[in-house]
């Protein structure tokens, strides 16, 4: 996974002007004579050339019966370069299929299949371009769609007047119940004779392949080494379970019963809500409203903090699109990624997506001693530019290729204890002591696990069978060590290169 904040913030220019073709000049004067016409076409060089070339080869085809030619029709052509994206099963055609009828469009992408699900890769070169460029088009009809607010609205409208999971869904809380009221409308579309959702719902993941911690056991839970989040997740396990229980006891009708007769059905249906659902502002006619939605194929993209894409709502036809930024060279075979949540750590991502990252660069360690080290020292040794918002990794400042400042790295840029106080030079053995101090704290940080990070992948080497969700809390504990490892890591190389 590459991480976003190693360059500068590219700006997403999104121009749906078409470009102006320049008109060819007229000329007022008499038409050319019938003679100069012709000698233009005589001085035609590209006969010569192609015999000049035969005459220079002539002597080497003698001598060798293959050569190679300075003619491009007649270069052998090369094999393709393998790419990660070849070493994935490529998407069954009918999961094409089902959305072209539809009016739904991709151009120059592929959806391929591996170990770990879906993901959208290049299936071509892409220049970098000085505006945003189209890759996929998914029109309003294929969605399910819920405005954030009352009065509740639906686009597609698929709930018929009168019907109770309408009910089950004005029940909810506006403002917190986001993933119950899509959770309801797609069990309802799962069961609407003819809607794109019982096609589409082949494709997305079953209970087994989600890492979603609402279908997490309690072992599970216990494997994150991380007595808050467990208890959060806890917490969310028990509020599904109690609004099943709530709204499809024994006397509910069976038009509604049918829909999740069973909680691991509900927990199901929520997990998917939660973990591809995209919060958007739309805008239909005159209608401007924020809205949930999942968006089928774009919920296929995976999560990256150096995003190459981003969603744009394009209003006139009622389409979302997936551009790819203004900027961006992408390869053949390159993954194309968006940014899920900006500015989140890890136990958010946990709590919504079930995964982590070891170099995500909004982590945080809370340390608690009084240890500083001097801030603009600290980001000049890494050269880290920008406002802490926007930290990024210089690499136009870099001598070598320094591949040692990841996510990670400006996550301690943020998380460290740090000091400035204008022009106040730092004093070298006052900052190495500091940097003893946090290390100190650091180490105690891992002490405070049971395991350490050689024994978490060993673990995770021995235990292929093993469920998504109980390897992907294995790899949460494993990546919060990682993470304290390279601050102090950072923390060594800053005390080795603060000038004296």
């Amino acid at each position: 996974m590459s991480i976003s904040v190693l360059n500068p913030p590219a700006y997403c220019i999104v121009n749906h002007h078409h470009h102006h073709h320049h008109q060819l000049h007229k000329f007022n004067a008499s038409p050319l004579p019938p003679i100069s016409v012709c000698k233009c076409r005589i001085r035609s060089v590209r006969p010569v050339s192609a015999v000049m070339v035969a005459d220079e080869t002539s002597s080497s085809l003698d001598s060798s019966p293959i050569s190679t030619s300075t003619f491009p029709l007649f270069q052998p052509s090369l094999p393709p370069e393998p790419t990660p994206a070849t070493q994935l099963e490529p998407a069954d055609p009918d999961f094409y299929k089902i959305g072209y009828v539809r009016s739904m469009r991709a151009y120059g992408i592929e959806f391929r299949e591996g170990p770990d699900g879906f993901g959208v890769y290049a299936s071509k070169d892409i220049e970098a371009l000085r505006r945003a460029r189209v890759i996929m088009e998914i029109p309003l009809e294929l969605m399910l769609t819920i405005s954030q607010k009352l009065p509740w609205m639906f686009f597609p409208d698929i709930i018929p007047v009168g019907h109770p999971i309408f009910d089950i869904i004005n029940s909810t809380n506006p403002e917190t119940d986001w993933d119950l009221r899509m959770a309801c409308l797609l069990l309802y579309a799962f069961d609407c004779k003819g809607n794109f959702w019982q096609l589409y719902g082949d494709f997305l993941p079953g209970p087994d392949e989600c890492t979603s911690f609402l279908l997490a056991t309690e072992e599970d839970l216990l494997e994150l080494q991380d007595k808050e989040l467990a208890s959060t997740l806890r917490e969310q396990q028990r509020r599904a379970l109690e609004f099943w229980e709530k709204n499809w006891h024994s006397a509910v009708p069976l038009k509604v019963k049918r829909l999740a007769p069973e909680p691991e059905r509900f927990m199901w249906a929520l997990s998917i809500a939660q973990s591809r659902c995209i919060d958007k502002q739309i805008r239909i006619g005159a209608l401007v409203q924020d809205s949930n939605m999942l968006v089928p194929y774009a919920d296929m993209l995976n999560h990256s903090f150096e995003p190459n894409c981003f969603f744009h709502w394009r209003f006139k036809d009622r389409m979302l699109e997936v551009m790819i930024n203004a900027g961006k060279k992408i390869k053949k075979g390159d993954e194309m990624t968006v940014d899920y949540m900006d500015g989140k750590m890890n136990n958010l991502f946990m709590q919504r997506y079930g995964f982590s990252s070891p170099v995500n660069p909004w982590d945080v360690i809370q340390f608690s001693g009084n240890a500083r080290v001097h801030l603009d020292s600290f980001l000049s040794v890494f050269n880290i530019s920008g406002l802490p918002e926007d930290y990024y990794h210089n690499s136009k400042l870099s001598y070598d290729d320094d591949r040692f400042v990841d996510g990670a790295v400006i996550a301690a840029a943020r998380t460290t204890p740090t000091w400035s106080d204008g022009d106040i030079p730092l004093i070298p053995s006052l900052e190495r002591k500091a940097v003893k101090e946090l290390q100190e704290e650091c180490q105690q940080m891992l002490a405070g696990f049971s395991t350490t990070v050689d024994q978490d992948q060993k673990i995770l080497e021995s235990i292929p069978e093993a469920t998504r969700t109980h390897e992907a809390a294995i790899k949460y504990r494993l990546h919060r060590k990682l993470f304290i490892e390279k601050v102090i890591q950072a923390l060594d190389i800053y005390q080795e290169r603060i000038l004296f």
